[in-house]
């Protein structure tokens, strides 16, 4: 450095210092950006139990972070549909101070909201907040909570509607575990507007997903058609209902799109993955623009369609009416 200022005459040096020490505070605020650029969020992500629509909603949860530019580091944690894991795996994320909470099903979200009030929940796959107690409400959540539901307000009455027009049976069959908040302000949902159809709820419950098969058969015979809501006890265990509706020949209608692909006949849904990404938008806007959950609106789906799975359709002894093809969606065989 002492030979290079050697050589220079007065004037450029006094210029090099000066453009010196003008680069070195531009340099230490170029760090400072990069540095707040480069940085790596820890997020942890609580979820209830591993199905197709839940992973899905993952998935378009950290696309929409990729999509933002941030870069994370997931911690996830699935609970095994055991209610105790939730709380636990809530406070393990508290005690780490993570960044964000993912939280991918009510029993979830509620876990981490008992954890902390300090640490920004986004929610996900969350059917009623409100009644949930997660949020004040869902215009002003308040705290630090707020999300995306997975109940677009015309599901449970366009479904509803379908088998009230479109089947003779008037017995419905709901099979949902009475411990999932969620499913439980579904079915009393569902029960309304059954009786403004004229149509009869058969309800039966369970508490793990081990019993989904025996009280998908208790339907038989009692039932005329089989609803499952986005119960997440019953959705993971899915497979054994369809397998008596094919036996039995008992149309299974469901409550989002995924369990339609899985052998459901038919459902009236959005895609999971798209309110996954729409959190995770929200969660962007926490993290980089220093957004406070409780300020953002609570946001439900935002598509709606009839999808139809003609494979199931044919094993459960449905006729495919030509109206339909006019309104819905097909999963070919």
């Amino acid at each position: 450095m002492k030979k290079w200022i050697k050589g220079m005459t007065a004037a450029g040096i006094a210029s090099a210092l000066l453009l010196a020490g003008c680069g070195g505070e531009s340099k230490e605020e170029g760090q400072e950006a990069k540095g707040q650029e480069a940085k790596k969020y820890q997020i942890g992500v609580t979820q209830l139990v591993e199905h197709p629509s839940l992973d899905n909603a993952y998935k378009g949860f950290k696309k929409a972070l990729e999509d933002a530019g941030i870069e994370a580091d997931y911690d996830v944690q699935i609970a095994q549909g055991d209610q105790n894991n939730n709380q636990t795996i809530a406070n393990n994320f508290a005690g780490d101070k993570v960044d964000l909470i993912f939280a991918n099903s009510t029993p979830s979200a509620t876990g981490a909201l008992n954890a902390t009030k300090d640490i920004p929940i986004i929610f996900t796959s969350v059917t009623d907040p409100k009644a949930a107690g997660l949020v004040k409400d869902t215009e002003k959540p308040g705290g630090n909570i707020t999300g995306t539901t997975d109940l677009h307000p015309d599901a449970i009455p366009k479904t509803i509607e379908f088998m009230s027009k479109e089947f003779k049976g008037k017995r419905v069959g709901v099979i949902y575990n009475a411990g999932e908040q969620n499913s439980v302000a579904q079915v009393e949902s569902v029960k309304k507007v059954m009786e403004k159809n004229g149509l009869k709820l058969v309800p039966v419950t369970v508490s793990s997903s081990s019993e989904v098969k025996q009280a998908a058969e208790s339907l038989a015979g009692k039932a005329d058609m089989i609803y499952i809501v986005t119960d997440n006890t019953v959705v993971s265990a899915l497979e054994s209902v369809v397998q008596v509706a094919n036996q039995k020949d008992i149309p299974l209608f469901v409550g989002e799109l995924d369990s339609v692909k899985r052998g459901g006949f038919a459902a009236f849904g959005f895609e999971y993955y798209d309110i996954g990404y729409e959190a995770g938008e929200m969660a962007a806007k926490v993290l980089k623009d220093g957004e406070k959950p409780g300020d953002m609106p609570v946001q439900p789906p935002q598509n709606l369609k009839l999808l139809i799975n003609e494979k199931a359709a044919k094993e459960m002894n449905i006729e495919i009416k030509d109206e339909w093809k006019k309104e819905a969606e097909f999963v070919k065989e």
